[in-house]
């Protein structure tokens, strides 16, 4: 059902607005996904689409887990309801759904890159009496350097180009938080356009001897102004305004739309507006799972501890002990358990907001004064700061730890999420060394072994629980060291583990004795260096040597053992059972891992036949 919202009249917009947010509530309530943040821009998206033509326009949404009305107007009213479920809608903006989708994105702060580029593209195909770039984004994604950048050719070209800035208070980030109290308390939008208006047309019939004064009074009233910060860029600002009044947004819009130069819209709107238990500043209502809408209640229970839990008590118990330990998160302080260790000790840990370069530049600063800085970032959101890993971490050779979470597959969130190649692109880096905890046990000991390691070291673990292992962890980690966790005398092949892939292959293993293959697993604890005499060794018992890592192939385990053979010349046939060089899909986990061919009862048929 695709909604033509152009001939509706203000009330039956409003209607709109409302029919809108229950949809969103009822498909988030079933399917978990992001709440506050889509049904806060709910009349922001409503007039968008009233003012522009998505058809035509690019529509660009920053990170886009507020673009769900969007989806809804543009026919995926009724397929709606598999938002982020196994082969329905992603919760993301995906131009393979439908053409009113732009760009894919799942990471912030490029809506305005992207517009930039879109506008440049329109006024070389002479489109630009015709099209016109609108980018939604929210006051946290400010935080990250990318969008001045962007902010900054945008200001010196003056392409077209309308930035609706939502400013809904819920800027993780303190330095766009300070920009955007001064934003909400400045003076009203309509007063400045207008004496800016009339100071431009003052300044142009003023005779020479006055022009002096009348510029200086313009540019002491834009001190006082909400705009400076855009103004003094080149780019004209609009605001601020009620992110909630259709009328005023729709004025706004078409003015906006009208002046045919950059101009950012600043919207204030509230978080959760429509759902009282979600309306505010509240970040658990960010991201949720499946939730009783009466009550606010999870409908997901889970006995199970998590590795970002489990990660954030052994870090918290260390840096009780080591007054030199601080640490760092970028705009994911409860996503990563980093809230814990803020609250406990908020002159050691800090909350940087979506900047994960000067996250890391600034720890690397840290560890040249002698501390030892956890940098703690997702796998798929280190991936931003791949220059200062080499650059200023590295090359340097500092003491710093980079603990990534959401290592694997993180199901729902899709392929901007999943944390595939943290391996491939960190042990290509001289200096660097890697190692995975695969239970509770071992995480304590391989966050005590990183904090006695000298040089940067990155530790992975993935997103919810670990599998189960079935063994203990007690074994001290000891660099470079692999630990044989199951063997025997019949026994046929080698099973290699690493991280939570140790869990992955202990349960095929289990299933392979009921079909009286015996095999041993080893856990390989480090991927970088590799227990080279141990493997070298194991060489000569084991021919069959299967790989268990949740991460890509290609610059993965499988492929660093392959290097070790050729190195070594090791008569050995090595089968990977990593991920296949394709991004991989949204879904629940176990589904999406099924897909796949990786669940134990399919490696067991894998294996059963390559034996055979």
């Amino acid at each position: 059902m695709k909604i033509d919202i152009k001939n509706k009249n203000i009330q039956e917009l409003k209607d709109l607005c409302v029919s809108l947010r229950d949809k969103i509530i009822k498909t988030v309530s079933k399917n978990g996904g992001h709440l506050s943040s889509n049904v806060g821009a709910v009349e922001l998206i409503v007039a968008m689409h009233y003012v522009f033509d998505a058809e035509k326009d690019p529509f660009i949404f920053d990170v886009s887990h507020q673009s769900y009305a969007h989806k809804l107007l543009t026919d995926r009213w009724e397929s709606f309801d598999t938002l982020r479920q196994f082969g329905g809608l992603s919760g993301y903006t995906k131009p393979s759904e439908s053409d009113a989708d732009f760009f894919v994105a799942g990471h912030s702060s490029t809506s305005i890159s992207l517009a930039v580029g879109a506008a440049k593209a329109i006024k070389l195909k002479n489109e630009s009496d015709k099209r016109v770039p609108v980018a939604l984004i929210g006051d946290g994604s400010m935080s990250s350097g990318m969008v001045y950048e962007a902010l900054n050719e945008l200001g010196y070209r003056k392409y077209p180009v309308v930035i609706i800035l939502n400013d809904n208070k819920m800027s993780i980030s303190k330095p766009i938080g300070a920009i955007s109290s001064f934003l909400s308390h400045a003076m009203a939008g309509n007063f400045y356009q207008k004496m800016k208006k009339t100071t431009e047309q003052i300044l142009e019939y003023l005779p020479e001897s006055a022009t002096y004064m009348a510029k200086r009074f313009e540019e002491g009233f834009k001190l006082i102004t909400p705009g400076i910060l855009f103004e003094e860029l080149g780019i004209d600002y609009i605001g601020p305004i009620d992110g909630h009044n259709l009328e005023s947004l729709i004025t706004v819009f078409q003015t906006a739309k009208a002046l045919k130069k950059p101009v950012i819209v600043h919207a204030q709107t509230l978080k959760g507006k429509g759902y009282e238990k979600a309306e505010g500043y509240y970040e658990n209502w960010h991201g949720v799972g499946p939730f009783d809408i009466e009550s606010g209640k999870s409908l997901k229970k889970s006995s199970a501890k998590s590795a970002t839990a489990i990660y954030s008590e052994a870090l918290l118990e260390l840096a009780n002990e080591h007054e030199n330990i601080v640490g760092v998160t970028a705009a994911m302080p409860s996503g990563t358990g980093m809230d814990k260790l803020i609250d406990a000790y908020p002159n050691r840990f800090w909350d940087v907001a979506i900047a994960e370069q000067h996250a890391v530049t600034s720890m690397c600063a840290m560890a040249k004064e002698g501390f030892k800085p956890f940098i703690t970032i997702y796998s798929t959101f280190l991936q931003r700061a791949y220059d200062q890993l080499i650059h200023d971490a590295c090359i340097m050779n500092l003491n710093v730890v980079f603990a990534m979470d959401r290592a694997g597959i993180v199901g729902e969130d899709g392929e901007t999420h999943q944390g595939a190649f943290d391996i491939s692109y960190l042990s290509a880096i001289p200096n660097m060394t890697l190692i995975a905890p695969r239970d509770e046990k071992s995480m304590y000991k391989a966050l005590k072994y990183a904090y006695d390691h000298n040089g940067p070291i990155a530790i992975r673990y993935p997103r919810g629980v670990f599998m189960d292992s079935v063994v203990g962890g007690d074994k001290s980690f000891e660099y470079g060291k692999a630990e044989i966790l199951t063997d025997s005398d019949d026994a046929k092949i080698l099973l290699l583990g690493y991280g939570n892939g140790v869990g992955r292959a202990m349960q095929t293993a289990l299933l392979l004795e009921k079909e009286n293959i015996n095999s041993c697993v080893v856990d390989l604890r480090f991927a970088k260096p590799l227990d080279e005499e141990r493997l070298i060794d194991l060489a000569k018992k084991y021919k069959q040597w299967f790989v268990f890592s949740d991460s890509a192939q290609y610059g993965g385990i499988g492929s660093l053992l392959g290097l070790l053979k050729e190195k070594n010349t090791l008569h050995v046939e090595i089968e990977s059972f990593e991920y296949e060089d394709k991004f991989i899909q949204h879904g629940n986990t176990k589904l999406v891992e099924e897909e796949m061919g990786l669940l134990p009862e399919q490696l067991v048929q894998k294996i059963i036949k390559k034996l055979s």
